[in-house]
């Protein structure tokens, strides 16, 4: 048994609206289909719904869920804001760019680029407060992948015994951390 690849991934949004015209304009992303429903067919229960589909690239699928019924969507207030997020690649660090400076001209805050060896990174949030990065690969990711590979068990090994961060890869941001 093999998974092929990510169907699609669904999160929750303030208004269905409002998120494809953002993902649109901000992201190129076009808007596939929309389903909606008065029961959720999984579940049976009663409960309306606006499910809407994004093409966000090479088969992959970005799809939000509105829940007008429901209270106010928020965030898991024990998990920093950081730490969820979805992640997109694009082409390259020019490409990269073009997305940062198209977000900022219309108003949306980017953090970064952020330099992480193996890719660049920004960072910034969508209508509904969803993080977001966009990525770049690194010229010479192939390289430091390959180096990352020979040490990921050692790393997930220690990790497990000591929850204290193994310095197999501490190469990836030492150069970020000494130019701040």
């Amino acid at each position: 048994m093999k998974i092929e690849q990510i169907h699609h991934v669904a999160y929750r949004c303030k208004n269905a609206k409002d998120t494809v015209e953002w993902y649109g304009k901000m992201l190129n992303m076009n808007f596939i289909l929309a389903i909606a429903e008065d029961h959720v067919p999984s579940t049976h229960d009663p409960d309306p719904y606006m499910h809407v589909f994004l093409d966000a690239g090479n088969r992959n699928v970005l799809a939000f869920f509105e829940l007008p019924t429901l209270p106010e969507m928020g965030r898991d207030p024990n998990t920093p804001v950081w730490t969820q997020h979805l992640a997109f690649k694009v082409k390259d660090r020019e490409e990269l760019l073009k997305f940062r400076d198209h977000l900022e001209a219309n108003g949306v805050e980017v953090l970064g680029v952020t330099d992480h060896s193996i890719f660049h990174s920004i960072y910034f949030f969508d209508p509904s407060g969803h993080r977001l990065e966009l990525a770049c690969p690194d010229p010479e990711e192939d390289a430091m992948l390959a180096k990352l590979d020979t040490v990921k068990w050692d790393m997930l090994n220690e990790w497990d015994r000591t929850k204290k961060a193994p310095r197999h890869a501490a190469w990836m941001h030492e150069k970020e951390l000494s130019e701040v």
